[in-house]
């Protein structure tokens, strides 16, 4: 045998993480800070307090929006519009299927609406977007409406609102 297989090597072993260090103390129930004395402020008054806070939170009007911004009166009623046409071989209206890429209108209450079809071979691809500009003009309060109809981006499933695809079995 050799020198070093007859010396049998000693290892010392590392500390274990939690040696050499006290344990924290517990909590106890009666550690704990009463709220009231914390703030200086009795339950009652920090609860009036909560309560002024949300009824003028409640009493609060609505920022004002213009009729044709996005949450306006008009935009909304012209989208509501376009939600009852419905893509005559897919159960769905062309807003929730993703057929409408924008609603804009401007500031004399003009709309211009620019959309595409799932297909350029789409058999409704002469009528769609008369019909389109039929309702949206038909709206209360809009002066004229232009249907622009494009290619790209291509429309894909992708596009369509949770709804469509739960109404399509996609989800």
């Amino acid at each position: 045998m050799t020198e070093a297989s007859e010396k049998k090597k000693e290892y010392v072993a590392a500390p274990a993480p939690n040696e050499g260090f006290a344990k924290p103390p517990r909590a106890r129930v009666s550690d704990a800070v009463d709220p009231e004395e914390s703030s200086g402020e009795t339950m009652g008054e920090k609860l009036e307090r909560k309560r002024d806070y949300l009824e003028g939170f409640l009493q609060k009007k609505p920022e004002t929006v213009s009729a044709g911004a996005p949450g306006g009166e008009l935009y909304e009623a012209v989208i509501a519009a376009l939600k009852e046409i419905y893509d005559p071989e897919i159960p769905v209206n062309i807003y929730d299927l993703g057929l409408i890429y924008g609603v804009d209108v401007d500031g004399e209450s003009g709309v211009t609406i620019t959309m595409t079809l799932t297909t350029p071979h789409c058999p409704v691809a002469e009528s769609m977007p008369g019909e389109v500009e039929l309702r949206a003009a038909s709206v209360p309060g809009v002066r004229d409406a232009e249907v622009n109809l494009v290619w790209d981006p291509p429309w894909g499933p992708d596009k369509m609102t949770d709804e469509a695809r739960l109404e399509l079995g996609m989800l």
